[in-house]
């Protein structure tokens, strides 16, 4: 059975099929993305506000620019708009903007837009103006509000947590004081590889449609259309004819659907953040296949999407209405993606593998990269080039070569070697990296207020594979050339602004985790089964590399706050570091947000208190070296007992884990039904008679000490110091309770921003 999507569907569609997104915001300048199904000329307008945001004032700033036509039916375009006359957007006031659409001559308002005669008026809004607001961060650290998360699988199980944050916006629309200003996304905003064969279903029929052309895929020397090869059926063709590894060790059902044309890539887009394009119904299992085992899958999977769809509406309306910034992790491309280098050899030396992973960073750039710099898509620079040849090989239904040349070289894949066929790596120091073309677009990126600075690290394509070693081996996660670019430079050039009061490094992958992961890891990659749980993706696991990085960051900051994800859990780790023979210590405070939508029975049950009972994380201690980078865990005991170990090094650091305080009811979720589907709250109602014999769901159980592991959201603030206490960061993650699930919760973790003197001495 068929998902019917063609031109009468696709004419009956809004103007806007997806955003607009907010992006990149500064004093100077706002930047909006947004996709169309026509070619059009937007033009954006930024206005002040009064009356606490429920007025539109006069227009400060402007910008116009055309889409780009990717697709038949599929234009983007990311607008930024600038003042003619120098005008500088402040903290604490509300602004709001607004889109003039123009095709063939007519131009349309955003709401209108927004709307068609076949589907229902749509609100991205807060206030009766019905244009989209935000603010700029403060000049106040104290005043600070970031949302950060990560991993959103659309049939993950559980409810989807980005909802919430439309509630905590809504809560405080009109407050500019009190609502988040900013959100980042750290990683896995889409998944390539686990997708769920109903997804599949509708992002195939819908890439082809919106490209207007079917992808010619080569496969073992022929070409397959994405049709031929469908839904539940590709795991064979993953595995073994692009090489990807998610579907080793038994794991085939991680690949059963993977992503592989450019179109499906485009269409996941799509179909993760607007409810536009998602079919009104899906089909019985039955319907689709005879496979009882599939059925089953179909069905349950039918089940998770149909909630995650239920909200995209108040996920549209949160991220119109915050800066958004992203940065990929591995799923946005493939699991595993440059894990090491025998993942690049295996992949990147396979047509199929390469025509994937050069699709998947196509597809990132136009909904993702184009938004976080746009700086970089500007008329003559490497991004706007990328998307001319990107309308060139579409127009040509794939067949451009030059077109596709350009792509690659744009987008950083590696040429190979004619003899060999195999990515060409090249040395930096004494280790491999990805070989790439000078024009290449940096996926990096900083972003600066008067009160803090972001820097977003790119750890997956700067990668650096010891020479020395077995291609499995765990990789730097930086390679020495991205250590000076992405965290050096940066550093050295914030040091120079003495107001930054805090200083932030997105990490997709976890600089820290809990001792049992790190024991899982090592007992894989003396196994060499580095694949099953992505042996190489902690920071921890290349003592060089962890080394490297600490130093480089205490070399310029005393005070360091990471934001993180990937992990499928969420907590708060607490860095206190101390160099040997001077009296400077530095603290470094790791807060994870992680998953949005995807938590799985290991999170479910290290949320609970039989974490703390069986395996309670103790505090780590590690001596180091700065010049070879080196460092090595030693015990408490040890330490103690032999000090000259401590003098010998050059520094040492300690590693405590934070608990949660007791769970509270969130104030921000008044409207908390709204989340969750009638179908799914009548499910609830008729097993309600069933809670007070499941144990496990009740509060007291629930109520872990170190780790959320049910989706979540975080949300970063500080407080002050005053008379009887010190700086401190704190991190609060927003789930919805287990023993009442119409109810948002949130576990507060509160980490001082101070070394912890008692674990140094």
């Amino acid at each position: 059975m068929k998902y019917q999507v063609g031109d009468e569907f696709l004419q009956q569609l809004p103007l806007i099929l997806a955003g607009p997104i907010l992006k990149h915001t500064e004093p100077e300048s706002v930047t909006v993305w947004v996709a169309l199904k026509q070619s059009c000329q937007v033009k954006l307008k930024v206005y002040e506000t009064t009356n606490d945001g429920e007025a539109l004032g006069n227009c400060l700033l402007e910008g116009e620019r055309s889409s780009f036509a990717l697709g038949k039916y599929l234009h983007v375009v990311a607008i930024t708009a600038r003042s003619l006359v120098g005008y500088r957007l402040t903290s604490h006031c509300l602004y709001a903007y607004d889109l003039q659409l123009t095709v063939a001559d007519q131009t349309q308002q955003m709401q209108q837009a927004l709307c068609s005669n076949s589907s229902p008026p749509v609100s991205i809004s807060y206030f009766a103006h019905q244009k989209p607001t935000f603010v700029l961060p403060p000049n106040r650290l104290q005043d600070l509000q970031i949302a950060h998360a990560s991993c959103r699988k659309p049939h993950g199980h559980g409810f989807d947590a980005l909802p919430i944050l439309d509630s905590l916006i809504e809560a405080s629309a009109n407050q500019p004081q009190h609502r988040p200003h900013q959100l980042f996304l750290t990683g896995d905003q889409i998944y390539g590889d686990d997708v769920a064969d109903p997804s599949l279903w509708v992002a195939t029929t819908l890439g082809d449609a919106l490209l207007g052309w079917e992808e010619q895929l080569p496969v073992n020397g022929v070409y397959y259309t994405p049709q031929q090869l469908p839904p539940g059926e590709r795991a064979d063709v993953a595995t073994n004819e692009a090489g990807l590894t998610a579907g080793l060790h038994n794991k085939s059902e991680k690949v059963n659907s993977h992503l592989f044309s450019l179109g499906e890539y485009y269409a996941t887009y799509l179909l993760a953040w607007s409810p536009v394009c998602w079919p009104d119904s899906f089909p019985q299992g039955h319907q689709v296949t005879r496979d009882r085992h599939a059925i089953k899958h179909w069905n349950q999977a039918v089940w998770h999407l149909r909630q995650f769809i239920y909200t995209l509406g108040k996920v549209r309306r949160a991220l119109a209405n915050i800066p958004t910034y992203t940065i990929f992790d591995d799923h946005d491309v493939s699991d595993d993606w440059n894990l090491n280098q025998a993942w690049c050899l295996r992949v990147l030396g396979r047509p199929l593998g390469r025509r994937i992973v050069q699709n998947a960073l196509l597809a990132y750039t136009v909904f993702q990269g184009w938004g976080n710099t746009p700086r970089q898509f500007a008329e003559g620079q490497s991004g706007e080039k990328l998307l001319v040849a990107a309308q060139a090989w579409s127009a040509s239904q794939g067949k451009d070569a030059k077109a596709d040349e350009a792509i690659a070289r744009y987008v950083g894949m590696p040429a190979n070697d004619p003899l060999t066929n195999l990515p060409i790596l090249v040395r930096d120091g004494s280790v491999f990296i990805l070989d790439r073309d000078p024009e290449t677009l940096t996926w990096h990126y900083i972003v600066r207020s008067d009160c803090h600075e972001v820097i977003v690290l790119d750890t997956r394509t700067w990668r650096g594979y010891p020479a020395d070693q077995k291609p499995i081996a765990p990789p730097m996660l930086l390679c020495p050339k991205a250590v000076e670019q992405q965290l050096v430079l940066p550093l050295q050039q914030i040091a120079e602004q003495t107001q930054i009061q805090n200083t932030f490094v997105i990490a997709p992958t976890n600089v820290f985790g809990l001792q049992v992961i790190d024991w899982i890891h090592h007992w894989h990659l003396q196994h060499e089964k580095v694949f099953s749980t992505d042996v190489g993706d902690a920071w921890n696991i290349n003592m060089e590399a962890l080394a490297k990085f600490l130093t480089t960051l205490f070399e310029e900051r005393q005070q360091v706050v990471i934001l993180s994800g990937d992990i499928h859990y969420s907590s708060v780790a607490h860095l206190s570091y101390a160099r040997t023979h001077s009296k400077l210590q530095s603290v470094l405070v790791q807060l994870t947000a992680s998953a949005l939508k995807n938590e799985e029975i290991l999170t479910r049950v290290i949320h609970t208190r039989l974490k703390d009972w069986l395996l309670p994380e103790k505090a780590r201690h590690w001596i180091g070296w700065s010049n070879p980078p080196n460092m090595v865990e030693i015990s408490a005991k040890q330490l103690h007992h032999n000090r000259q170990m401590l003098i010998n090094s050059d520094w040492y650091c300690v590693l405590e884990w934070i608990s949660r305080n007791t769970v509270q009811t969130s104030t921000c979720t008044a409207d908390i039904l709204s989340l969750i589907a009638p179908w799914k709250r009548a499910e609830d109602a008729k097993w309600k008679w069933l809670q007070t014999l499941m144990f496990w769901k009740f509060r007291w159980f629930q109520d872990g000490r170190e780790v959320v592991g049910l989706n979540n959201l975080g949300l970063v603030h500080f407080e002050f110091a005053d008379a009887s206490n010190s700086d401190k960061v704190i991190q609060d993650l927003y789930w919805f309770s287990s023993w009442y699930p119409t109810q948002v919760v949130y576990s507060r973790f509160e980490s001082e921003l101070t070394p912890n003197q008692s674990l140094l001495r």
